[in-house]
């Protein structure tokens, strides 16, 4: 969505602005990164959104792609070199493992049945607590 936003933006003349209320957010998340294929387009406005928020504001990005496979979906080598750069660079990641935590209608949640696994496998929330969030926040800024 907001990659459409931004392409948008371009036509009504209110790009510029845009990215820079984009640079201004503390905590930009970018989630269901990498889920559909990405435009020539679309990668230049990732490189600037991502350049104007390097070093001065916090990126979290959720994607079901592997980072590895991040270079290939960006599809041109130079671009890719660059956005990657920005967004790996003092990167603190985190790979989660195992099946999708949502909840589909008829299902039951893989550990529902077995309450001991659960002890161990703690859900992890698409969403995390907002004083989670703060306490990120605090600790990127106190880099």
């Amino acid at each position: 969505r907001l990659l459409e936003e931004l392409r948008i933006a371009h036509g009504d003349g209110s790009f510029s602005r845009r990215l820079a209320q984009l640079a201004r957010i503390d905590l930009l998340a970018l989630d269901d990164f990498a889920i559909a294929p990405i435009t020539a387009p679309e990668r230049n406005d990732l490189l600037e959104l991502l350049d104007d928020r390097v070093g001065t504001k916090a990126t979290l990005i959720t994607s079901q792609l592997p980072v590895k496979s991040w270079h290939e979906w960006l599809a041109d080598p130079t671009l890719a070199d660059a956005i990657l750069d920005r967004i790996v660079h003092r990167a603190h990641r985190i790979a989660l493992k195992g099946g999708s935590l949502r909840a589909r209608p008829g299902q039951r949640h893989p550990f529902q049945h077995d309450r001991r696994r659960l002890r161990y496998h703690q859900p992890v929330t698409c969403a995390p607590p907002i004083s989670s969030m703060i306490r990120l926040k605090r600790r990127l800024r106190s880099r």
